[in-house]
């Protein structure tokens, strides 16, 4: 099926005008618009692209748009899709950095900025969700718990840069996949 630009700078503006809180709280609206509304991608490549994504230096949401409108549109598609994705974010920090130096004090602002944390709670909590139970699915039960202790580990305990843990995984990852590829192979 054929995108329009039409169709990618309304999906990328709504990413940027309702993704509150930073790059992880945008990635299941980006899920939602690439693989549920317009199936430009499918759900594990769309988890292949976060895994990319994750490993690059910037921030995750415009990597992640450069890369739909990459693949559907080409350069252009990708120019256009970071544009309208930074677009209402841009626009937000100009009209609003007045209203907020004026009412830094106030107590509506504090609570309006408390509201929002649960939301963003919720969104990642869900897509953290979905995502290990992915894993779990394609690993089995026992390995993909035990993955998810070691991340875990190493992360928090060990306190090693997500990026190697990453690079650590996807590594993994893909030796996984080609051992599983060689047993299917051998038993068909």
């Amino acid at each position: 099926m054929q995108t329009s630009y039409k169709n990618l700078i309304m999906a990328m503006l709504r990413t940027g005008i309702f993704g509150f809180g930073g790059g992880p709280s945008v990635i299941p609206l980006f899920r939602y618009e690439a693989v549920s509304r317009y199936r430009w991608v499918k759900d594990e490549e769309f988890a292949e692209i976060l895994a990319i994504a994750n490993t690059l230096p910037g921030p995750i949401a415009t990597k992640m748009a450069a890369y739909l409108g990459y693949k559907q549109k080409g350069a252009l598609g990708a120019f256009i899709c970071v544009a309208a994705h930074i677009l209402p974010t841009c626009l937000a920090m100009i009209l609003l950095f007045k209203m907020v130096t004026a009412l830094s004090g106030s107590p509506v602002i504090h609570g309006m900025i408390s509201a929002v944390m649960p939301v963003i709670a919720a969104m990642l909590g869900q897509m953290a969700y979905e995502f290990s139970s992915k894993a779990v699915k394609g690993l089995g039960k026992w390995l993909g718990v035990l993955l998810m202790i070691v991340s875990f580990c190493l992360l928090q305990v060990i306190s090693i840069h997500p990026a190697i843990v990453i690079l650590m995984f996807l590594t993994y990852g893909a030796f996984h996949l080609k051992r599983k590829r060689q047993s299917k192979e051998m038993s068909a």
